[in-house]
């Protein structure tokens, strides 16, 4: 075999694992995303039944000051 041949098909494996190891980040990186928006809205809530108020009053609460 040639080495234009041999380094070719090395780039060609070197871009594979590049691709797969790209897709696993990113679904890593979702998975972790989902379960910190679940615990975000967990909190709200939490927060709204100790509180009394709703989520969207939580949260103009926090921009505004306002209740």
């Amino acid at each position: 075999m040639s080495s234009s041949a041999t380094q070719s098909r090395d780039a060609w494996y070197q871009e594979a694992a590049k691709a797969q190891i790209q897709s696993e980040r990113m679904v890593r990186a979702e998975l972790l995303n989902g379960r910190v928006a679940m615990v975000g809205f967990l909190i709200g809530l939490l927060t709204e039944l100790l509180t009394g108020h709703g989520i969207a009053s939580q949260i103009s609460f926090g921009l505004f000051g306002q209740g």
